[in-house]
C-alpha cells in the first residue's frame, strides 16, 4: 500500500507531475474542479502512472480541496518524477 499526497492543479493544458509543494506533489490535470471531474481524472492518472487499475486507487482525504490523499494498492511501477526538490516559495 502506498499513500500519496497530491496538490491538484485543475484545468491544466496537459496531465503531468509537477514540483513538490510542502508535503505533496503537484499534479496538473485537464479536468475542471466541478462535480468530482478532477478527482476522477486524478484517480485515472495515478492508476496509469503506478500501473494499477482505477479501482486500486482510493481517494482517502480531500474530496473538495486541492490537497488530497490517495491510497494506491500494490503499485506495479513507480513513475518517472520530475526533479523532487521543493518549490521555492
Amino acid at each position: 500500500m502506498l499513500v500519496v499526497r497530491v496538490r491538484a492543479q485543475p484545468r491544466a493544458s496537459r496531465e503531468s507531475f509537477g514540483e513538490v509543494m510542502e508535503d505533496a506533489i503537484k499534479i496538473h490535470t485537464t479536468a475542471p474542479p466541478v462535480d468530482g471531474a478532477a478527482n476522477t481524472r486524478l484517480t485515472a492518472f495515478l492508476a496509469s502512472q503506478f500501473g494499477v487499475a482505477k479501482r486500486d486507487v482510493e481517494l482517502v482525504r480531500g474530496d473538495r480541496g486541492r490537497t488530497k490523499t490517495f491510497r494506491i494498492k500494490s503499485p506495479v511501477k513507480l513513475p518517472a518524477l520530475p526533479d523532487l526538490k521543493p518549490a521555492n516559495r
